[in-house]
């Protein structure tokens, strides 16, 4: 097994901007900032964490100022609360985990105008050691197995229709494919006119939480920029290029809060029609007569990293995944005293995580699906990720069997920073070579 780590430890001006780490208001032009005292922000189990933190006021530092911290696992407990003096607009925590995990350090400061400022900063503490919360259940490939019988007992029967192309000799569609879960394939098709037969490799590109129309350009890009055969997959599975009021009123009505639909039964379970459709799309890609037979990239960030996951694990044909900050990953993390992933789908009962919910989450948990795949894999982690957290992320990564590799992004929450672009464009550069 290859297994590769990156850090970014880019230009301290671009990750404030990018990660939110530092907080200003307009009226006082104030900037609070907590980093680690390790540019990696990587420590040792019981090793100590020393958290550095400065303010400036208008670009001067703080003389002197109380400020209050907390100290936690990754948003869990044990949690440590205080506050630490400044002195020269600076100062210093200290901390330690006793398990791997993430350590996180919140800072909250009230300036001279009483506006309350906060910022945070984490460190991982050995999170290559993070391993599943609870086992994949027994029946896992069993259920999954069924569900797919059940799709393909479906036919195909796709519908193209031919929309206009924002890329030129690059050729764009409208697809729309049945499924037995109700909402069919929504996606945009691209691909390079008149390629031959069995000439071009396959990028399957999945959506991120929300409610939204497919990205024409999105597919059309990534068939221009990799010569390949392309598709935007809608993650809700409804209609493509309507106007931006539909999506917005549906979100409020129709699919309000969908995540969080069917969870009490893993037959009813929202995920269950999007993963589905991941299988379905990939179907119909692979019978294109232009695929090359060989390559299949999956490529998502936040929800669709999760989806990226899901579909290399319900599909072999998959070859390489690029997962940026995944979600619905660690879904049980709770029942080890860890945070879960988005959208933290098991709720807690009298403290403790809804036991029939958490046994129908695990059929949906990526990290049950990262033990099955065999396709290469991409990821990136921000450390200071509120949405998904970093050990979620990790634990999934640390699944996987197969070659690796993660950018740790020390300063970045939950976005994908120009260091994991430059990753992904890079690893999916060299697996499509000839």
């Amino acid at each position: 097994m290859k297994t590769i780590y990156k850090f970014l430890l880019g230009g301290l001006a671009a990750l404030l901007l990018a990660s939110a780490v530092s907080a200003q208001t307009e009226t006082s032009n104030c900037n609070l900032l907590v980093v680690t005292d390790r540019p990696d922000a990587l420590y040792s189990v019981g090793e100590k964490v020393k958290f550095l933190i400065t303010v400036k006021q208008d670009g001067a530092p703080v003389s002197s100022a109380e400020l209050a911290f907390q100290l936690d696992k990754d948003g869990m407990p044990p949690v440590n609360r205080g506050t630490v003096r400044l002195e020269n607009g600076a100062a210093a925590v200290e901390g330690s985990l006793s398990e791997p995990g993430f350590l996180t350090c919140r800072i909250t400061f009230t300036n001279a105008d009483q506006k309350v400022v906060a910022a945070l900063a984490a460190a991982g503490v050995e999170p290559e050691k993070l391993t599943p919360s609870l086992p994949v259940p027994d029946d896992f490939d069993a259920f999954w197995a069924k569900q797919k019988a059940l799709l393909r007992a479906v036919p195909m029967r796709p519908v193209l229709t031919r929309v206009a192309s924002p890329k030129t000799g690059i050729e764009c569609f409208d697809v729309q494919i049945p499924c037995h879960t109700g909402a069919p394939v929504s996606a945009y098709l691209a691909r390079p006119g008149g390629a031959a037969p069995r000439s071009l490799p396959i990028i399957l590109s999945v959506q991120g939480a929300g409610v939204h129309s497919s990205t024409l350009s999105v597919a059309a890009n990534l068939a221009g920029s990799y010569n390949a055969l392309t598709m935007d997959l809608n993650a809700n599975g409804i209609p493509n290029g309507q106007p931006l009021a539909y999506y917005k009123e549906l979100s409020k009505t129709g699919l309000k809060e969908y995540p969080f639909r069917g969870r009490e039964d893993r037959e009813q379970c929202y995920f269950l029609g999007m993963y589905l459709r991941l299988v379905r799309a990939i179907d119909f890609l692979t019978s294109q007569p232009e695929w090359d037979g060989k390559h299949l990239v999956v490529t998502g960030i936040s929800q669709g990293g999760g989806q990226s996951i899901a579909a290399a694990g319900l599909d072999s044909r998959v070859t390489l995944i690029c997962a940026s900050v995944p979600a619905l990953c660690d879904h049980s993390g709770k029942a080890v005293g860890r945070a879960n992933g988005w959208p933290r789908l098991v709720p807690d009962v009298d403290g403790k995580p809804d036991p029939k919910i958490l046994e129908e989450a695990r059929y949906f948990d990526c990290v049950n699906f990262a033990t099955r795949i065999k396709a290469e894999a991409v990821f990136s982690a921000g450390f200071i990720d509120t949405i998904c957290a970093p050990s979620s992320v990790y634990t999934a990564f640390n699944a996987l069997p197969g070659p690796k590799q993660i950018t740790n992004q020390p300063l970045v929450g939950h976005s994908r920073s120009p260091q994991s672009e430059a990753a992904e464009a890079a690893a999916i550069t060299r697996h499509l070579k000839p």
